[in-house]
């Protein structure tokens, strides 16, 4: 691992010389590409460097604790060793974290697809609380959101919504919500006062820059048509609305969030973009095996992953057993513990095959 440590600590400092040259500081394009890179090794030469001190002082510690005569000194220099012993194998562990493979995803920005499942108006209505909630969430985050599409219920509900979220890390941090998630309450439609169980479904889609996914206009279908709320009826005078048809997929999208055609049709293709370049991963990982039973919470959505449940005012995960007693919390965004553990498992699991 020294070894492997090194070199990256000797790539970093090449890194930070080139950001510093004229060259470089004249050409945004290189300048962002080695910047990247710098900052994707700034954490594991942080922590490199901070191990190899503690190391150095141990050491310096032992040794002088050899030659010292005095009692009381010497067991303060070995007090002193202890403790920067300690404070290496903490650095360690640190270390080989960092050192795990990173999703290639992690840093990206997410396109998240809510889909009522089972349970009618009542599922709709559940599949808006997790908009809401994973709005919230990316407002605690920084983050900003938008609606790209979405299919409202009668009731004011969705069938199903898309919500394209961008920020620093919010792939790494929303990727696990991949699955299906259930709600136990009574509904608004029900007078008897009993509690059913509904679910919907969420996907999380890493988004696609224009240069990954690369669309031929002449593969693309494009309608317009006039925007339609709830039940049908017409929202819109002018043909703003936009559906587009990617014929080698076979993927069809409609996005009618905009006034503007031209705003619908940019969303549009960014969601087509997302799904497009799922697509080409999943077939990757489906080619390699091994890369595929590394990763956690693929998101399969027939796996129950988190239920809501309502007169418990409990929500729980039950892919690392965590129940949290605070359902209105969570609903206003507060999963930070939920994503912490999820993240926490992914790491160990990584750990334990790497071992």
């Amino acid at each position: 691992m020294r070894e492997r440590l090194d070199d990256i600590e000797q790539r970093y400092e090449e890194l930070t010389r080139e950001l510093a040259s004229p060259e470089v500081s004249s050409d945004p394009a290189r300048l962002r590409e080695l910047g990247k890179q710098h900052s994707e090794l700034h954490d594991v030469v942080t922590v490199y460097r901070a191990y190899k001190s503690a190391v150095e002082a141990a050491e310096d510690a032992r040794t002088l604790a050899r030659e010292e005569r005095e009692p009381e000194m010497v067991e303060f220099l070995r007090s002193e060793q202890d403790q920067a012993e300690r404070q290496a194998a903490e650095f360690e562990k640190q270390l080989e974290v960092l050192l795990l493979p990173k999703d290639p995803n992690d840093e990206r920005d997410v396109v998240l697809e809510i889909r009522a499942g089972t349970g009618g108006q009542e599922a709709a209505l559940f599949a808006a609380d997790l908009l809401e909630m994973y709005r919230r969430y990316g407002e605690r985050m920084g983050w900003t959101t938008e609606a790209l599409s979405s299919s409202p219920s009668d009731l004011g509900g969705f069938k199903e919504v898309v919500l394209e979220v961008n920020g620093k890390g919010a792939y790494s941090r929303l990727k696990h919500e991949s699955g299906v998630h259930r709600v136990q309450r009574i509904p608004v439609t029900e007078s008897g006062g009993r509690i059913h169980t509904s679910t919907a479904t969420v996907a999380v889609l890493p988004e696609a820059d224009e240069v990954e996914v690369d669309i031929a206009p002449d593969d693309l279908i494009i309608d317009v048509f006039r925007s339609s709320g709830p039940g049908g009826q017409s929202v819109n005078t002018t043909d703003s609305a936009v559906r587009v048809t990617h014929r080698p997929s076979g993927i069809v999208i409609s996005v009618q969030e905009e006034r503007s055609q031209r705003q619908n049709k940019e969303k549009a293709l960014r969601y087509l973009r997302a799904r497009l370049l799922k697509l080409a991963q999943e077939e990757q990982q489906r080619s390699e095996a091994a890369a595929r039973r590394a990763q956690v919470g693929s998101g399969e959505r027939s796996e129950k992953i988190r239920t809501y449940n309502f007169p418990q005012n409990r929500v729980t995960d039950h892919r690392v057993g965590l129940s949290i007693h605070n359902l209105e919390g969570v609903l206003d965004g507060g999963l930070d513990e939920f994503v912490s553990a999820l993240m926490e498992q992914e790491r160990q699991e990584q750990l334990a095959a790497a071992g």
